[in-house]
């Protein structure tokens, strides 16, 4: 063969294959390993001993006000009406109004609930309920002033599209305990999120880490059930063809997404099975249904999602997070904020304590939280407020979380962190701790460098940690 011929004849793929130097065939195992330990197949150590080995994130979208909920201000209330001091007022941008807007006072009470004493709004009797098993930080900031580049910075930490969610990350790093489900699910209620699928993406890492979500109605996901004419054999025979094709190609090219393309159809597979198992909530117990407040268990609702949460803890899935979108009351926020309480308040409640009960929350972080908080200025006439990136409350319970903890201040106005600042790259270092990840060897390497969830930042907040 002439030397033009060998080398048009022998291709370095060809060569890598073919004469016993096996890189393709390693790269590709190890591709493969991982890909498994992300859909369900392996789990991953953590860096050390955590405190808790599941998420559930209850994100509220839209930014519920810290004013009303959370964080009581008498002498916001005391001065409803008037302008805010100008010293208040100075290099502050607002993200719509005037910022020498007038002041408006909390539109409901504050009431002190449990042993500790902590005030909660008169809009959630069913969380104030079990505040003693809370931890509420008032002092959160973000760096955000609008919806989506908030929304994909909370669950991204960073404004820019791209980036894994929190979720992907916690996925990435400890893999999924059940083979039958994806390692990280998501649940919608009300409105879709300003962030869209960012919210719950893998960014740069491989596809098999993003988030799953299920449907409210019908399939959980599309195109779960075999279409008529074809039975479980024909599939069974058909995606083993489709296995073995994809195979040789990943033998040959060596790409991460045909390995998790693999996982995903074999994933699919088991949720024929599998899925309709979790999402059939008749077996539950009246008693059960009742403490969420469900009374159709077919109905979509944020209850329902809440249950599912559990069950789909109870399974071994890693990573839980159901999006509400409906709290972004620039006017009508009397009425529109209650609407949204009495939708949400005694099934979160209900899900803390059906973890309880049944020792998973030990072992479980629910996080409630929203993207930003609101002003304590007037917008919408006289019942609206605007965004405020400059402090707000999320509260969390579980695993390694003080119990009836209140961390952190802010000013009379409810507008300034004077007291154990929390930026959302702390919270974020702080819930990976908690799962037993160094966020600053929880890393993914790109072009060069080395990335993580709480980019070059993040501290993590020891006053919250039982």
């Amino acid at each position: 063969m002439k030397r033009d011929e060998f080398r048009a004849a022998v291709t370095r793929r060809w060569f890598l294959r073919e004469c016993g130097v096996g890189l393709a065939g390693i790269a590709a195992g190890s591709l493969l390993a991982q890909e498994r330990r992300a859909a369900g197949n392996g789990v991953r150590r953590p860096h050390f001993a955590p405190k808790a080995k599941s998420v559930i994130y209850l994100f509220h979208a839209g930014a519920p006000s810290h004013l009303e909920l959370y964080d009581p201000k008498p002498t916001l209330a005391r001065h409803d009406g008037r302008l805010p001091p100008a010293e208040l007022l100075q290099g502050y941008r607002a993200a719509f109004i005037n910022p020498n807007s007038a002041l408006l006072g909390p539109k409901y009470r504050f009431v002190k609930r449990g042993r500790s004493g902590i005030e909660i709004s008169e809009l959630l009797p069913h969380t104030g309920a079990i505040v003693d098993d809370l931890c509420f930080i008032r002092s959160m900031q973000t760096d955000a002033v609008n919806h989506a580049p908030a929304q994909i910075m909370m669950n991204t930490g960073s404004q820019q599209f791209g980036r894994p969610s929190f979720g992907a990350w916690t996925l990435y790093g400890l893999g999924s305990e059940n083979q039958d489900l994806p390692g990280y699910v998501v649940l919608t209620s009300a409105k879709g999120t300003s962030g869209g699928a960012s919210n719950y993406g893998c960014g740069f890492l491989p596809t098999a880490f993003g988030g799953v979500p299920f449907r409210n109605t019908g399939d959980p996901v599309l195109y779960l059930s075999n279409p008529p004419g074809i039975d479980a054999r024909a599939q069974r025979d058909s995606l083993d063809a489709l296995q073995q094709l994809n195979q040789l190609a990943l033998r040959d090219i060596g790409d991460p997404e045909i390995a998790a393309r693999i996982q995903a159809y074999e994933m699919a597979h088991r949720l024929q099975t599998s899925a309709p198992e979790l999402m059939n909530l008749t077996h539950e117990p009246r008693a059960i249904l009742d403490l969420y407040g469900i009374t159709d268990v077919r109905e979509a609702s944020y209850a329902r999602n809440c249950l599912l949460a559990r069950r789909l803890i109870e399974r071994g899935v890693r990573f839980v997070q159901l999006f509400h979108e409906a709290w972004d009351q620039h006017g009508d926020l009397t009425r529109a904020i209650k609407a949204n309480c009495d939708a949400t308040d005694r099934a979160s409640a209900a899900l803390i304590r059906d973890l309880k009960q049944r020792g998973l929350l030990d072992d479980t972080v629910v996080i409630w939280g929203g993207e930003f908080g609101r002003t304590p200025m007037v917008q919408g006439g006289n019942d609206g407020r605007d965004h405020h990136n400059r402090c707000f409350t999320m509260w969390l319970a579980g695993g390694g979380i003080k119990k009836g903890h209140v961390h952190g201040q802010t000013d009379e106005f409810g507008f300034n962190v004077v007291q154990d600042p929390v930026h959302v790259h702390d919270l974020n270092a702080t819930l990976l701790h908690l799962l037993g990840l160094d966020h600053e060897r929880l890393t993914f390497r790109l072009q060069g460098r080395d990335y993580r969830l709480t980019d070059v930042h993040g501290t993590v907040v020891t006053g919250i940690l039982s």
